[in-house]
């Protein structure tokens, strides 16, 4: 089978940028133990049941290092893996596998715990047409990495960066001196084929941001009453996102009430990784 959907942005520079933080002048172990040019080969290995992800990023690391690498991979990103399975196998330079190891195993880990919490959560929306969404709420130099995963979870992005759409929250808010200012302040600057989100706090906003056209009303931190009864007066005028102190519990509640899109910031700042080992090396030349 191939190692996993192939990632659209060219990632190498991130990569490279992990390497060098882990090799700043040489691995002074590796050196000391592989003395003379030696072939190897290590498996790859599953420690506990979940989702993975990250599979071209592992391959990657290698090829980086070692371009006549190989990773033969049984699964593809997104596949469910359970405890004990063999995911694959790297073979190449020993030095190199060696060297690679803990960069490559390291973002494996964080996209396939990322992914395997989006699963649990997109679960709890099935049947629903409520959307999980992630947030900017990422690792520095880990964004494309990160997104990426929630997508092999079962969740949507949101928006990428800055750049990417517009969304006025609080201090936007306090510096336009009001939603109504913000929000035509925001209209005025941007192309007409942007929509415009902002986030409300309570129903004093909202019937403010509803009065000045905004297309996404993000509701944030709002009980789930406050939420209904928000969904039942945008009725249907503005799309709905709903975030803040969201929790695996409250997902189908709030899936219920008809809203759009629900963001968890959790996906990606607090999955817990997924535990992966490269076990097994056996040197070739010996």
């Amino acid at each position: 089978m191939n190692n996993g959907v192939t990632m659209i942005t060219n990632l190498d520079d991130y990569i490279l940028r992990a390497l060098k933080e882990d090799i700043t002048s040489e691995d002074i172990t590796t050196n000391a133990i592989i003395r003379n040019k030696n072939n190897a080969k290590a498996d790859l290995i599953c420690k506990q049941d979940g989702v993975i992800a990250g599979l071209n990023i592992f391959k990657r690391v290698f090829e980086l290092l070692d371009p006549i690498s190989d990773f033969k991979c049984f699964f593809n990103d997104g596949d469910i893996v359970k405890k004990g399975d063999i995911i694959g196998f790297i073979s190449g330079d020993a030095s190199c596998i060696l060297s690679g190891e803990r960069t490559a195993l390291n973002y494996l880990q964080r996209m396939s715990g990322i992914a395997t919490l989006t699963k649990e959560l997109a679960d709890e929306l099935i049947g629903y047409n409520t959307k999980l969404l992630d947030t900017r709420k990422t690792t520095p130099n880990m964004r494309p990495f990160e997104k990426y995963a929630v997508k092999m979870g079962g969740g949507y992005n949101h928006r990428y960066n800055l750049s990417d759409g517009i969304l006025i929250k609080d201090n936007h808010i306090c510096a336009a001196g009001g939603i109504k200012e913000a929000i035509k302040l925001a209209k005025e600057y941007a192309p007409f084929v942007r929509k415009i989100e902002i986030e409300v706090e309570d129903l004093e906003s909202l019937n403010l941001a509803l009065e000045a056209g905004a297309d996404i009303i993000m509701l944030d931190n709002m009980d789930d009453e406050t939420i209904k009864t928000s969904v039942e007066r945008i009725s249907g005028r503005a799309q709905t996102e709903c975030s803040g102190n969201i929790t695996k519990g409250r997902l189908k509640k709030i899936a219920e009430m008809g809203i759009d899109y629900i963001s968890v910031g959790a996906l990606t700042h607090s999955a817990p990784i997924l535990d992966v080992s490269l076990k097994n090396l056996k040197l070739s030349n010996k």
